[in-house]
């Protein structure tokens, strides 16, 4: 059989719109039951063969069974479609949504740099002078409350500073959206190497929501080094929304990680 037979599809109609095809080796579509055999153009031309609207179905349904070989895996990838490749994905999602929570603190950290700042200047405005004698010369008085609390939010700063936080945290986050977008996409790709397809439901969705976020928030960092107010707060939003997801994604790749120890093989 050549190749142009082996493409060429020839449907016969049975009991008005059940369709079975013929060939040497079958593959089950739904409950149609589709073979290759020796094609004549004639027998389409014939006004005894199929209508045009049978013929056009017949043809559809050949191209979508043709695809579904195509894609079909047993093999062609080797050690692409194992069980190693395959677990790759859950353990650096892991590792992600751990560093997530390292880079959440730091980014708080290096508010906690910015706004202690405001509090000692809101502070300082409370201070009182000095009192001084007729001679205008100061009097030796115990520090108030609010000038210890001064120079306690001052140590602070200083320790925080001394952290880096804001170089730390702009770091972790190249890292994340970096490493993180890779591995959504390999994600995704290895399960089609696996199974020739994707399926959808909740955790591809919350995937592609999760890295969507990640590109979004990383959009905001010129925003904020020019000091917005509102794009810090729209990236603290879309990082909460962003870890609340990584949480939802932990039952649902469980339940995908059993089924890869169910139908995957070492290597």
């Amino acid at each position: 059989m050549g190749p142009c037979e082996c493409v060429i599809w020839h449907a016969s109609l049975v009991n008005g719109c059940n369709l079975t095809l013929k060939s040497q080796s079958s593959v089950t579509l739904s409950s149609l039951s589709f073979h290759c055999w020796n094609f004549h153009p004639q027998t389409l031309l014939s006004p005894h063969s199929l209508s045009f609207p049978r013929m056009l179905m017949a043809s559809t349904l050949s191209l979508l069974t043709l695809s579904d070989v195509a894609l079909a895996v047993d093999g062609e990838f080797g050690i692409l479609e194992g069980r190693t490749f395959a677990l790759i994905h859950p353990v650096v999602m892991i590792s992600l949504f751990l560093y997530t929570l390292w880079a959440g603190y730091l980014g708080w950290q290096w508010r906690r740099v910015r706004t202690i700042q405001n509090e000692i200047n809101e502070l300082k405005k409370q201070v009182k002078p000095t009192p001084v004698t007729p001679e205008d010369k100061a009097l030796e008085v115990p520090p108030s409350q609010v000038e210890l609390k001064i120079q306690q939010l001052t140590e602070e700063r200083k320790e925080l500073l001394k952290g880096s936080y804001r170089d730390r945290h702009y770091n972790a986050g190249s890292i994340l959206l970096g490493f993180g977008v890779l591995e959504s996409v390999g994600g995704g790709l290895n399960t089609w190497i696996r199974s020739g397809k994707l399926f959808p439901g909740p955790h591809l969705f919350a995937g592609a929501a999760i890295t969507m976020l990640w590109a979004l928030s990383a959009a905001l960092v010129p925003s904020m080094q020019r000091g917005s107010e509102t794009a810090r707060s729209l990236h603290i939003a879309l990082n909460t929304l962003n870890v609340l997801l990584f949480v939802s994604q932990i039952p649902t790749g469980f339940d995908i990680l059993l089924k890869v120890f169910e139908f995957t093989k070492w290597p």
